[in-house]
């Protein structure tokens, strides 16, 4: 309790009066509707979170007046977050903070001025060891097999989703908005609704395509969602399944084939790895996962030492062992 009222401490306190503003002239609501749907939902948590420390506590992303941030906040809040979350979170949190800022200056809530200070604020650096994992090739196949056993509907759905997530490596928002139009049976292309609004064309081949095509035949080729709920009768849903649903799906197949935890994305990350260990190039790896930067998909790189160690082996040194009798 005294560490958070330290790091509170650090953030000069705003006075909340509450005003009447319609949505498009509030600086957050605006900068949140310029986001996909997932990116949202994030964001509005890293506002809130930043509302809360200038706040005390007392507002949310609606009733803090952006507007009247200064450097002196701003660089306060910066303070507070180095503090107490990890680098990539609380640069992800001053993200959000400096579009939100630059929504008021656009909608003419702040002068120019105003923003560029209150938004001079430098990104945190540190060097971190990266999140995630990748899953062995064991725990996959046991993934595979625990769906498999399950000869129900939810079993069928269940294989083609973790095909689609290790295979194609998808975001699971990505995996859910697949509808049946976007999945060529014959060529097995699919086309990716990415994010941020950039589709993609990926490739279920191979054993992705064979449980994708099994699905259908369970679910029918009528048109809408690949990926819908099935309730406790077997009953296949209409309505498209959420990405929540895809990490309960994740966890209950991980804990009947006994697999260590792990989340979503770290399926993308296995994606990644193994096509680079497979030897595709990094830059068709970009390609394939949706990545707008090179350096995004080097940081998926979860292949270990075990890699490094087969890359050091293949240089040769012409050292011959010297003669010791």
């Amino acid at each position: 309790m005294t560490n958070e009222m330290n790091i509170l401490r650090a953030v000069p306190m705003m006075e909340i009066m509450p005003r009447e503003q319609p949505p498009d002239q509030h600086p957050a609501y605006v900068y949140l509707a310029r986001l996909g749907s997932g990116s949202r939902r994030t964001m509005r948590g890293a506002l809130n979170i930043v509302a809360k420390l200038l706040s005390g506590g007392r507002a949310d992303f609606i009733t803090i007046p952006w507007d009247l941030l200064r450097y002196q906040h701003t660089a306060g809040v910066r303070a507070a977050l180095m503090e107490k979350y990890r680098p990539s979170t609380a640069n992800k949190i001053i993200s959000a903070l400096r579009g939100v800022l630059r929504e008021a200056w656009r909608l003419g809530l702040m002068s120019a001025e105003d923003f560029h200070r209150a938004a001079d604020i430098p990104a945190i650096r540190a060097q971190t060891l990266p999140k995630g994992r990748a899953l062995s090739a064991g725990e996959l196949s046991a993934l595979m097999g625990a769906c498999g056993r399950d000869r129900s509907a939810a079993g069928a759905r269940d294989s083609a989703l973790v095909a689609l997530l290790y295979g194609a490596g998808l975001r699971r928002s990505e995996s859910v908005g697949l509808d049946v139009a976007d999945f060529n049976i014959d060529s097995g292309q699919l086309v990716i609704r990415g994010k941020g609004r950039k589709d993609r064309i990926g490739y279920a081949t191979n054993g992705i395509g064979n449980a994708l095509t099994d699905w259908l035949v369970v679910r029918g080729v009528d048109p809408g969602p690949i990926f819908s709920g099935i309730n406790k009768a077997g009953r296949i849903a209409t309505c498209r399944m959420t990405d929540q649903a895809v990490f309960f799906i994740l966890k209950k197949r991980a804990d009947q084939a006994g697999v260590a935890a792990f989340s979503p994305h770290d399926m993308r990350r296995s994606f990644i790895s193994d096509l680079l260990d497979a030897g595709a190039d990094i830059s068709t790896a970009q390609k394939l996962a949706g990545h707008s930067n090179v350096t995004t998909t080097a940081r998926y790189d979860r292949r270990g030492e075990a890699t490094k160690r087969k890359a050091a082996e293949l240089l040769h040194v012409p050292y011959r062992k010297r003669d010791t009798s």
